[in-house]
C-alpha cells in the first residue's frame, strides 16, 4: 500500500523529469497518488513509473504521452516546473493534492512575492467591478500580487488593474495556460503573459471543461496569503476558492453587499460564518502582512496624478478633492454628477483607502 503524504512536506525532486512528467499522465495516477509514489521511491521516478505501469507497452504509451505534451509546450510557448523541483511554488505545498505539473508562460518568480486572490463572480454589478479596480490597483500598488483566475467579471477587473497598475499579477486557468479563456480575455492574457504569469495544471491546449474550474481554485487559494470575495452569489466559484483558503488556514475576507442583493449573498454569508470584514484596502494590506500606504495628506501632499483604475466617476470625484470638501453635498456640486452616483463613486474611493471622510465630516485625499 502507497503511504499517503502529508500536506506541507516538501516531497523529493524526480531525478528524470521525462518519466516524472509520463507518471502524471497516467489516467490513474491523480496528484495524491503521485506525490505519494515519488515520495515512496524517494524521487526515483522510473522506479514510480514501472510501479504504476509494469508493462512496457504501457510505460511506452505514457512516455509518449510525455513528450507530446512537451512538444506541445514548445510550440506554444510554455515553461514547466512539477511538484519537488527547486522553482515548483513553495506555497502549492499545503495542498495535499497539490499539482504533479504546472505549465506556465510569464515569470514563475511572481509566485514568492506577497500575494492576495481577488474573486468573484462573472456577472458583478458595477459596484463590484469598481471595488475589483480599485482594490487590485491600490494592492498592486503596494507590492502584493494580485492573483485571480481570468474569468469574466471580477477577475478580469482585477487583473486588468494590478496590470494598469504596472504590477505583475498571476492568472490560474482552467484551461490550457497557452489557452485564453474566455476568447474575449486573448488580449489580457497576452498582457499577463508579457507582464506577470499565466499558470495551469492542465496540459497545454486543454479546452474549457466544467470541473476544470473548480479544480484550479484551490491553487488560487493556496498561491494567495489572504482569499477577498469581491461580490459573488452563493453558487459562485470563488466561494469554492474561500472555502480551500480557509481549510488551508488562510485569512478569508469578504466585501459586504446589500442585504437585498443576491450577488451579495455570498459574500455576506461568509461574514456571518466568520471571514474578514473588508471596508477598505488597507484591511487586505493588513491581512496579507503588507503595511498600509501611508496618508499623502500626512506628508503633506497630494498624488498630482490620479491612481490606476479609476472610474469616469471616481476619476471626477478625485479631481474634485484637489482641495478638500465640507461633504457630499459640496462634491456633488463641485462635480455635476447625480446625487447616487457620486455617493456610489466615493464609497468605491473609500474602499480603495483613496480617500477618508473625517470626524468633522470633511472629505479629503488619503
Amino acid at each position: 500500500m502507497t503511504t499517503l503524504p502529508i500536506a506541507g512536506d516538501h516531497p523529493p525532486a524526480p531525478d528524470d523529469r521525462r518519466l516524472a512528467l509520463a507518471l502524471a499522465c497516467a489516467p490513474t495516477v491523480g496528484p495524491v497518488r503521485f506525490r505519494a509514489l515519488l515520495a515512496r521511491h524517494d524521487g526515483r521516478a522510473g522506479r514510480a513509473l514501472r510501479e504504476q505501469a509494469p508493462a512496457s507497452s504501457a510505460r511506452a504509451a505514457l512516455l509518449d504521452e510525455a513528450e507530446e505534451r512537451l512538444r506541445r509546450a514548445r510550440v506554444a510557448g510554455l515553461a514547466l516546473t512539477l511538484l519537488g523541483e527547486p522553482d515548483y511554488p513553495a506555497s502549492l505545498y499545503d495542498l495535499p493534492d497539490a499539482p504533479p505539473a504546472l505549465w506556465y508562460a510569464g515569470d514563475l518568480s511572481h509566485v514568492a512575492a506577497p500575494a492576495a486572490a481577488l474573486v468573484g463572480m462573472r456577472a458583478p454589478s458595477a459596484y463590484g467591478l469598481r471595488c475589483a479596480r480599485a482594490m487590485a490597483a491600490a494592492l498592486a500598488r503596494a507590492g502584493v500580487v494580485v492573483v485571480s483566475g481570468m474569468a469574466r467579471g471580477i477577475d478580469g477587473a482585477a487583473h486588468e488593474a494590478a496590470l494598469d497598475a504596472g504590477a505583475p499579477s498571476i492568472a490560474v486557468l482552467g484551461t490550457g495556460a497557452n489557452v485564453a479563456y474566455p476568447t474575449a480575455h486573448r488580449a489580457l492574457h497576452a498582457r499577463l503573459v508579457r507582464d506577470g504569469l499565466v499558470l495551469s495544471e492542465a496540459p497545454p491546449g486543454a479546452v474549457a471543461t466544467p470541473g476544470a474550474f473548480p479544480r484550479r481554485n484551490r491553487i488560487i487559494a493556496a498561491l494567495a496569503r489572504v482569499t477577498v470575495v469581491v461580490e459573488a452569489g452563493v453558487k459562485s466559484g470563488a466561494l469554492i476558492t474561500a472555502g480551500v483558503a480557509a481549510d488551508l488556514g488562510r485569512t478569508v475576507a469578504a466585501v459586504p453587499g446589500p442585504i437585498d442583493v443576491p450577488g451579495a449573498a455570498g459574500g455576506n454569508a461568509l461574514l456571518r460564518d466568520g471571514a474578514q470584514l473588508v471596508a477598505t484596502v488597507d484591511d487586505v494590506l493588513a491581512l496579507a502582512g503588507v503595511a498600509a500606504r501611508p496618508s499623502t495628506a500626512a506628508a503633506g501632499r497630494a498624488p498630482a496624478v490620479a491612481p490606476a483604475g479609476l472610474g469616469p466617476d471616481e476619476r471626477a470625484l478625485w479631481d474634485a478633492l484637489c482641495a478638500p470638501a465640507p461633504g457630499a453635498d459640496a462634491l456633488v456640486e463641485r462635480t455635476g454628477l447625480p446625487v447616487k452616483r457620486c455617493i456610489t463613486a466615493l464609497t468605491a474611493l473609500e474602499l480603495a483607502g483613496l480617500v477618508e471622510s473625517r470626524w468633522s465630516g470633511e472629505i479629503a485625499r488619503r
